[in-house]
């Protein structure tokens, strides 16, 4: 721009070139935002923009809206994107701007006050966004579908060279084309400090994931910290001080994710991936033998005492009342049966119960038990899809996620075909990307690329 007009000064130009030229910088200098993540059901964008001030700009609640001012949900929303939109912005600076420009308002209306509440597996997300002269309306179902509609408004604002904000004449209307959009972070084998939680989930929010599956203990260390069992992470985790997450803890992750609409879905994997576990709670994993002497090993949970459902009905009855999303995740992938043949008391076991040497009826027989605990606690299950590959009674269940590689979609339709609802985690291994060229398959996936609903 300023080569131009050095060069229209020096008489370079005759004035109709100079003409073509202010017209071309003109069109350059027009912007349609297409880059909203993930992509609206339905996006129209103009050209038309508008300018924004951050000391003119304001976030408002409609005249209809079911949530009004003090809605906790959208009144932490507001101060979060204040500063994503004008990221430059700084207040208290000491420095008094005058502002000529007309006030810009983001007008939220949401048809029921669901402030105070979690999100959960039912709740829309569907809002309605419109930007126009000096204002932006943003209709929601719910508060949630509200916080989705400000992540997009926040994605259509834009800086020019000059630093100045702008948003263009917009209408979108959008809803998420699956309802569980999810991240599992292992916090058992690697732990994350809290800080680190929050922030992942942070970024979750802006790429609208709803749900934070949280692996959070396995073989290598337990970290959860239990009212009710204080050994399980005083003697399980790497260490009892710095790598547990206290109940606080846990309920800070939850508090934070709730104000950006996502589910904490706790995942206590078992009976397999529990070898932390036996370090604070004795008589829990199955001890392992070497001809008709124990070896000094063990195995998975020890699944013929009735002392090892009595511990995990307590175990979940205070998980249950921690974490307040309606599903649990019980595992049950990965369970290795030589510990179990090994042992006399379970191979005994195994002849009453009419098992024979089938031992998948033997682990079909424990997660049936422990299903059993979470559904008398108002909780639905999730399993990985090893309990529905061997499980005879597959009506049972009820979530299945899959993550095995191979024809992934092939055990999807086998699950939709039985009536069953499926999580889909095969082919998005982000622990696995390989070279960098590779990281396209994660967004070549199809998931609904097989026959049946």
């Amino acid at each position: 721009m300023e080569g131009i007009m050095y060069m229209v000064r020096c008489g370079r130009y005759s004035r109709p070139h100079f003409n073509l030229l202010l017209l071309i910088i003109l069109q350059l200098g027009l912007h349609t935002v297409d880059g909203v993540w993930p992509l609206p059901q339905k996006f129209t964008s103009s050209t038309e923009r508008y300018s924004l001030n951050s000391q003119a700009f304001y976030f408002g609640y409609g005249k209809q809206s079911a949530a009004k001012q003090g809605c906790s949900v959208l009144d932490a929303a507001f101060k979060r994107y204040f500063p994503l939109i004008f990221p430059d912005y700084t207040s208290g600076n000491g420095v008094l701007r005058f502002n000529q420009e007309q006030a810009f308002t983001v007008e939220i209306s949401v048809d029921h006050d669901d402030c105070e509440s979690y999100p959960n597996e039912d709740t829309s997300e569907k809002y309605n966004l419109s930007v126009s002269a000096g204002q932006a309306s943003l209709n929601a179902e719910t508060v949630w579908g509200a916080v989705r509609g400000l992540e997009t408004f926040s994605q259509l604002v834009y800086q020019d060279d000059f630093g100045s904000y702008f948003v263009n004449k917009t209408e979108i209307e959008d809803f998420p084309r699956f309802q569980f959009r999810g991240i599992l972070l292992d916090t058992s084998r690697h732990y994350l400090p809290v800080q680190a939680i929050l922030k992942t989930l942070d970024a979750m929010a802006y790429s609208k994931f709803n749900v934070f599956h949280w692996h959070i203990v396995d073989d290598p260390s337990f970290p959860y910290q239990s009212r009710t069992f204080a050994d399980l992470s005083s003697k399980g985790a790497f260490h009892p001080m710095t790598h547990i997450y206290t109940q606080l803890d846990v309920k800070r992750v939850i508090s934070h994710a709730r104000l950006w609409g996502i589910r904490v879905l706790p995942e206590f994997d078992s009976p397999g991936h529990t070898q932390s576990w036996g370090k604070g709670q004795p008589g829990l994993l199955t001890p392992c033998y070497k001809g008709s002497t124990p070896s000094g090993s063990f195995g998975p949970v020890n699944p013929v005492l009735p002392s090892t459902y009595e511990f995990m009905a307590k175990l979940f009855k205070e998980v249950s009342l921690v974490f307040p999303d309606s599903y649990m995740h019980l595992g049950g992938d990965e369970v290795n049966f030589s510990c179990w043949r090994s042992n006399p008391d379970v191979r005994a076991f195994m002849q009453k119960m009419g098992f024979g040497q089938d031992f998948t009826k033997l682990e079909a027989f424990y997660m049936e038990n422990i299903m059993n605990i979470t559904s008398a606690l108002n909780k639905t299950s999730i399993v990985w899809q090893d309990v529905f590959d061997y499980h005879e009674r597959r009506s049972s269940l009820s979530v299945v996620e899959v993550w095995k590689k191979g024809c992934y979609l092939c055990e999807v339709r086998k699950l939709t075909k039985a009536r069953l609802r499926v999580i889909l985690a095969s082919p998005w291994y982000l622990d696995q990307p390989g070279p960098t060229h590779k990281w396209a398959r994660y967004y070549k996936v199809w998931p609904l690329a097989f026959k049946d609903s």
